[in-house]
């Protein structure tokens, strides 16, 4: 199994649209739960229920 590079998919996750965000963080294994809340410093506060949808 790979290792997961966490500064290439911090920086994809920065860079991509909502939807891209998402997508990056229901779909990315092999983060830590520090690394997950490190992305959700970069995710708007305003599409938050719609991350919560998608990970319902």
């Amino acid at each position: 199994m790979s290792t997961v590079n966490f500064q290439e998919v911090k920086q994809r996750f920065m860079q991509a649209d909502i939807d891209g965000k998402i997508e990056i963080y229901t779909t990315t294994q092999g983060l830590s739960v520090d690394q997950f809340k490190e992305l959700l410093k970069h995710f708007p506060l305003q599409h938050l229920e719609k991350l919560e949808r998608a990970m319902g």
